[in-house]
């Protein structure tokens, strides 16, 4: 089923740039299907859980955890903080309203080996 979805967000991508449904993608584009999958389940997690519907988070979890698969390692926390700390002492930002500076500048040094949601939470926690 979650593979299924990611052939057809890739068949929708395809169409949407104005090409043959059965053209080709590029790794980066096809990259970015899979990354834009797991932020949706992220989300969907975060909803379920919320709303107090574990049994649909535990379900996204399993599909989650298939689209992983499929993903290049993903920088460590511990890693990802020491950028973090670094880029906010470089970039001399003090102000709190600055955070999503911070989050780019972060997200670009990584490129990509980086999860967002864990770079915008480490980086909250330093202010």
């Amino acid at each position: 089923m979650v593979l299924r979805s990611l052939l057809t967000a890739f068949t929708n991508k395809l169409v949407a740039d104005r090409k043959k449904p059965s053209g080709k993608l590029s790794d980066q584009e096809v990259l970015g299907g899979i990354k834009k999958a797991v932020k949706q389940r992220l989300d969907s997690i975060e909803q379920f859980t919320k709303g107090n519907r574990p049994e649909l988070a535990e379900r996204e979890k399993k599909e989650l955890e298939i689209l992983k698969v499929y993903l290049p390692e993903t920088m460590s926390k511990e890693d990802i903080l020491k950028i973090a700390k670094a880029k906010k002492e470089e970039l001399q930002i003090d102000d709190k309203s600055k955070i999503g500076m911070l989050v780019g500048a972060i997200m670009k040094e990584t490129k990509g080996t980086a999860v967002g949601f864990d770079v915008k939470e480490i980086v909250e926690s330093l202010f």
